[in-house]
């Protein structure tokens, strides 16, 4: 069961990130970013193309946890009842992240919000019997000193230090690291390695 975080797009990286997709999450933020707000047919074409590569998969969409989500919810499923889409959407109640950050606060991991990747692998643990996760690398450069692209997708800047920002995610990721280290899961941070 593979989850992909905030539609990110596959098929063009496949040689790297493979094709498959169960569950993806879609923050409506990407709508802004990675589509223009759909304010052309362009962008939605764009953004239909994107949709249709995902197969039947679970589109996540926390439409409620931000101020204007609802609206971006409409035009997306609008454009999937309008191109008769194969994709099954899911909206998560605010509930579900006061309860994820609960119960990392509870273990003491003091974070402001979970990011997407830490509420997806809160996810997985109450379904999967092994959790493998890529990606989750909070640093601008590589343990070599080699930039790193905060999505490999795009070229968004992101302040991981920030205090302005809702996620911490150095803390996330020490956190997952300790994890990785007793053995809940397997964290792969550099180039991956067929066995």
């Amino acid at each position: 069961f593979l989850f992909r975080c905030n539609l990110a797009p596959v098929v063009e990286f496949a040689a790297d990130v493979g094709t498959k997709s169960d569950f993806i999450t879609m923050n409506p933020s990407v709508v802004q970013r990675a589509f223009g707000g759909f304010r052309n047919e362009s962008d939605r074409e764009k953004f239909v193309h994107r949709l249709s590569m995902l197969n039947d998969s679970v589109l996540w969409i926390p439409a409620f946890m931000v101020k204007g989500g609802e609206k971006h919810v409409e035009w997306v499923n609008t454009l999937i009842l309008k191109n008769k889409l194969k994709v099954r959407t899911a909206y998560p109640s605010l509930r579900l992240i006061h309860a994820v950050r609960g119960y990392w606060l509870t273990n003491k991991v003091h974070i402001k919000r979970p990011s997407t990747g830490l509420l997806m692998y809160t996810l997985a643990t109450r379904f999967c019997d092994e959790i493998h996760l890529y990606g989750f690398w909070p640093f601008p450069k590589d343990l070599h000193g080699k930039p790193v692209k905060y999505h490999y997708y795009d070229d968004l800047k992101y302040r991981y230090f920030s205090n302005a920002s809702p996620h911490r995610m150095p803390l996330e990721f020490k956190t997952l690291y300790v994890l990785h280290n007793r053995g809940a899961l397997k964290l792969t941070t550099g180039k991956c390695v067929q066995q």
